[in-house]
């Protein structure tokens, strides 16, 4: 495959300066951290087309008897046939029964649990009912923020325990009550060891990203916390894929469980992929300020190793006059809501992070990734590129590696 040599990639713009970063031999020790992937992993032609066959929904949502005002909030946000997920998710939900979901990302999973869950919860107390757990504050933000949408005008109340913001505020809402509780393992945790949180009542726990939930090793704090949940509930698993892992946690907590897969192709078939050559971190940021200079990267996410380097680069990148994002561990959660925000609405053209934001994520229409730091694996890798070529449309990846690697 010809190599990404555009000429916007080879010239060096003034404006990227030498300052940037330290030696070359402590920045190319490090972009040589965790397991060696060799280049050719990096490129691939996408291979799906716009001729792919496109789902046809058994239902519209009408059909599965929502209650008036949820259906009102489903009118209002134009929804009337669900996704694949939706569509074979929801009833057997509303039915009470244990599901396994392997769905792509950006395929609605998220309204596929959440939907049918408001229907059941709607005059109910506000005790924790429903306890739904996520790798990340952001993607456990994102649910919270689906279940107050859908929710509204219900008097269905939830509450958000997660990392990086006041415990003492997440302590004052569980005591208000809550009829849902979304959280991160850790936070979870924390609260339960504090005797700060009761899920003696929980009929329903929702694993979403589970496999990346494992990935992060939080499998011991998943079972800690499942095992104070009541024995007779209603257990959901959503996830990508399915590993071993995953198998062992299905056969242990769940019961008499329906599986259904509606993944299409991988996220990376949908994705042009290629590699860009260079030695150190100066030039990889000479080429990759004269791409973001390109019109055709529209949205672009840029990923880094390390929380300094990422909020370095995505400085850099403002001052030279391209509106610029940073998400990572240190930056507080509500500064991660408005840089996430800033990037979804447009306001920034790019946005630099961290792993952090490589899963379960809705970002729409991020027309390129770039991995200014390889990835530690190869599956690390997968789920940054995930981030673009969703929802049928085609992404672009661009990934720099070492040039004696040519």
């Amino acid at each position: 495959m010809t190599k990404y040599n555009s000429r916007a990639a080879s010239r060096r713009p003034a404006t990227a300066g030498r300052k940037f970063s330290g030696s070359s031999r402590r920045n190319q020790k490090s972009s040589h951290r965790g397991a060696y992937i060799h280049p050719s992993k990096f490129i691939n032609k996408a291979t799906i087309t716009t001729t792919e066959t496109v789902y046809e929904s058994k239902h519209t949502f009408k059909d599965f008897g929502f209650q008036s005002i949820l259906q009102h909030n489903l009118d209002k946000k134009g929804f009337t046939k669900p996704s694949a997920i939706q569509d074979q998710a929801i009833k057997p939900i509303l039915e009470g029964k244990d599901v396994v979901g392997l769905a792509n990302t950006g395929t609605g999973k998220t309204a596929a649990f959440v939907l049918p869950l408001i229907e059941k919860l709607i005059g109910r107390p506000p005790q924790p009912t429903v306890l739904i757990m996520a790798p990340t504050r952001e993607l456990a933000l994102q649910i919270n923020d689906e279940f107050k949408i859908f929710s509204q005008g219900l008097r269905l109340f939830s509450a958000l325990v997660v990392g990086g913001t006041d415990i003492n505020r997440q302590i004052r809402e569980l005591k208000r009550g809550q009829h849902v509780i979304i959280g991160t393992p850790g936070r979870l945790r924390d609260l339960m060891n504090r005797g700060q949180i009761d899920l003696s009542k929980v009929a329903c726990l929702v694993l979403d990203e589970a496999d990346r939930m494992l990935d992060m090793g939080f499998v011991n704090d998943i079972r800690s916390i499942i095992q104070d949940l009541p024995e007779k509930r209603q257990t959901l698993f959503f996830s990508a894929t399915i590993t071993q892992s995953i198998r062992v946690l299905i056969d242990e907590f769940l019961t008499d469980h329906i599986e259904i897969s509606v993944r299409t192709a991988d996220t990376s078939e949908r994705v042009d992929q290629d590699v860009l050559y260079a030695n150190t971190k100066e030039e990889k940021l000479e080429q990759l300020i004269a791409l973001l200079q390109s019109p055709e990267f529209e949205k672009t996410l840029v990923f880094g190793e390390t929380k300094f380097g990422v909020q370095r680069l995505s400085d850099h990148i403002e001052k030279i006059g391209i509106s610029s994002v940073a998400i990572h561990g240190n930056k507080s959660q509500p500064q991660r809501q408005r840089a996430l925000r800033a990037f979804k609405d447009n306001t920034a053209k790019v946005m630099v992070a961290t792993d952090v934001a490589a899963r379960g994520l809705d970002i729409p229409n991020v027309t390129h990734v770039i991995n200014f730091d390889q990835p530690m694996t190869y599956e690390d890798y997968v789920h940054r590129i995930g981030r673009t070529g969703r929802a049928g449309a085609t992404g672009k990846a661009l990934t720099f590696v070492p040039r004696n690697n040519q």
